[in-house]
């Protein structure tokens, strides 16, 4: 088949009428769908209409007896149960995850601060976040492999229970190897936790909608920082209480609060679309539609738990590598002024303790307000996803110029907000870009546990960035490390926008002529998205039809 052969319709075929449909071929219409699953007694059951060779004539049939509302209603099923539940395991977890950075300053200049009970400079509690993420890198590919065998709410109680218990021992240790070791078991615990969730929301949501579900999981990341932050305040005054430092009390209320959860996980956590479990929430044409109108490269509920082909098809698919290669150099930038921030805020001298932590609430805020922005963009298709991608890092490039242009407290605290927003918000198109290029369940699942592993080289260099022997000249070279690992991400997604050009432009050409279709009062079913056989741009593609070649 040419390249322009994927462009033009198909011939319609017996049950396709591109003018006019008999009684007859509705008839046959509606009897072909019923075999799919559907209702032929549907007073909006719609004839075939014409479409090129990326879907059929069944699946069609069956997707045009779902009207937009009724799509909207059964998405809406799904935001409740999946992403409230995804939503409060990350809140927890990435909550559990800040302290680290937050309880560093509790209690500053007093005997119970954690640096002074066990004897470590700042630069050793760098390697406290340091060691966490090494340990993240080796154990999240093996994890998130084991997702399709164990089943989603299997996977996630037991990594919310592991990781609840890891936690809860961090108030035991007396030194600093005793929390380098609980540092790595918490890791190891968490491994796989959210490219498990990316790789389920794959199974319930299209490429072209992943950036409600990935705006929803990142709010929360930075609803984590306000949560965690006024969390963390509160149990200050709990210093000094039955024997206990305030950092203890957090680690060990919110390891205890963990392990509580994972139990209510363990009965709500819904599996795929087509499991037993789902069939408890929604109906078998319900069931079947959710997974018929995913594109061709979706995971699917009975793909086989593994396979080794699409681990071999992934590996050498460059796309995994330059992706990989951005989310480092994002990560490095991102990652350094997270875990940074907390002592940022607090020697700017603004607010004493323990209001200090109040500092870091503006940051995450504004963070969240920026993700529900971009995620807007991202649902009207208005600019490619590589582009807003591309853009949001150059203004996180920008940031950084003000860290190492003043030493003013007010524009540095300025720039805390605006860095952490322009971070928090770049994560939408990003991974939303990402998903499209992801295929199989276990393709799925390896890619994503893979890049998200290596990714986490970000969370181990960007605390050793902040050493103390950069204080003196502001952190400058800091803020230099950042700023250059920042600008190498925008020439690695230059070249992902490359590598996914033409893919790009066919989502969102679906996408696009979706929206329009819901406008008109019914699912646009005509044509689909090729994965595995890029179509060429449309201009070169009508270049060659004229020329005959």
């Amino acid at each position: 088949m040419g390249v322009f052969d994927r462009f033009k319709w198909s011939e319609p075929k017996a049950t396709s009428n591109t003018s006019s449909t008999s009684d007859q071929d509705v008839e046959a219409i509606s009897t072909a769908a019923f075999a799919k699953g559907a209702d032929p007694s549907l007073p909006h059951t719609t004839p075939v209409r014409p479409h090129t060779d990326a879907v059929d004539d069944e699946r069609v049939a069956f997707l045009d007896t779902f009207t937009p509302e009724e799509q909207k209603s059964v998405i809406r099923k799904i935001d409740r149960r999946l992403l409230i539940t995804i939503g409060v395991i990350y809140l927890i977890k990435q909550i559990d995850v800040n302290n680290a950075a937050s309880v560093k300053v509790l209690a500053v200049g007093k005997s119970t601060n954690i640096l002074k009970q066990l004897s470590m400079t700042s630069d050793e509690y760098n390697w406290v976040q340091s060691i966490y993420y090494i340990s993240y890198i080796i154990f999240e590919l093996p994890s998130n492999l084991f997702l399709k065998k164990m089943t989603p709410r299997v996977f996630q109680t037991r990594i919310c229970f592991l990781w609840g218990l890891v936690l809860a021992c961090h108030a035991a240790v007396r030194n600093k190897e005793g929390l380098y070791a609980a540092r790595f078991f918490l890791g190891l615990a968490e491994a796989g936790l959210f490219p498990s969730i990316m790789t389920q929301l794959c199974s319930w949501y299209r490429s072209d909608e992943m950036g409600k579900p990935i705006m929803w999981l990142f709010g929360i990341f930075n609803l984590a920082g306000v949560l965690g932050s006024l969390l963390v305040y509160g149990i200050s005054y709990l210093d000094g209480k039955q024997g206990m430092s305030s950092w203890q009390w957090v680690f060990l209320i919110e390891g205890v609060a963990t392990i509580a959860f994972a139990g209510l996980i363990f009965f709500i956590y819904p599996d795929y679309p087509q499991s037993p479990r789902s069939a408890k929430w929604l109906t078998p044409r319900e069931q079947k539609f959710l997974e018929m109108r995913l594109t061709e490269n979706a995971p699917r509920t009975h793909d086989a738990a593994f396979s080794w082909k699409e681990i071999k098809d992934t590996v050498k698919d460059i796309r995994m590598w330059s992706f990989m290669l951005a989310q480092v150099l994002m990560n490095i930038g991102g990652f350094g002024l997270s875990w940074f921030l907390p002592t940022i805020t607090t020697s700017l001298g603004f607010a004493g303790l323990p209001r200090n932590q109040l500092l870091n609430i503006p940051p995450a805020a504004a963070g969240i307000i920026a993700i529900i922005i971009v995620a807007w963009i991202l649902k009207r298709a208005w600019v490619p996803r590589a582009l807003l991608t591309v853009t949001i890092v150059l203004c996180e490039v920008a940031t950084f110029a003000i860290f190492l242009g003043t030493r003013h407290r007010g524009a540095i605290y300025t720039a805390c907000v605006l860095g952490s927003m322009f971070s928090a918000c770049l994560a939408i198109p990003f991974w939303s870009w990402r998903t499209s290029s992801l295929s199989g369940t276990t393709g799925t699942a390896f890619a994503l546990g893979f890049q998200s592993g290596i990714g986490q080289l970000g969370g181990v260099i960007g605390p050793q960035i902040f050493r103390t022997k950069y204080a003196a000249g502001g952190y400058k070279v800091s803020y230099g490390v950042c700023t250059g690992a920042l600008a190498g991400c925008f020439l690695a997604n230059c070249l992902n926008w490359y590598l996914t050009r033409n893919l790009e432009w066919d989502v969102r050409r679906v996408r696009l002529q979706r929206i329009k279709a819901e406008r008109e009062g019914r699912l646009f079913t005509e044509d689909e998205v090729k994965f595995f056989n890029e179509r060429e741009h449309f201009t070169k593609s009508l270049k060659k039809q004229e020329t005959g070649t």
